[in-house]
């Protein structure tokens, strides 16, 4: 793996993490470094970190905030 690869690697604890993960993409940026775009993507995708996945696990929330404050009225009533 290239030298400046290998250093962003380390400089970014997700993409260690994932690299160790899925030991594939180790050959993968050995033979094509430019594929580190790549990687942030499928890493992004692993630990639900992308827009989509965000967005339902703020909605999942908001439901069981809720759902919490349903069940907090009806103890009142």
């Amino acid at each position: 793996m290239e030298p400046e690869t290998y250093r962003f690697i380390q400089q970014r604890e997700d993409l260690w993490r994932f690299i160790r993960l899925n030991p594939e993409w180790y050959r993968y940026l050995t033979r094509n470094p430019s594929r580190i775009g790549e990687l942030e993507t499928e890493a992004k995708q692993f630990y639900g970190k992308t827009l989509p996945q965000r967005m339902e696990k703020a909605q999942q929330n908001i439901q069981m905030i809720r759902l919490l404050m349903q069940m907090a009225g009806s103890w009142n009533d």
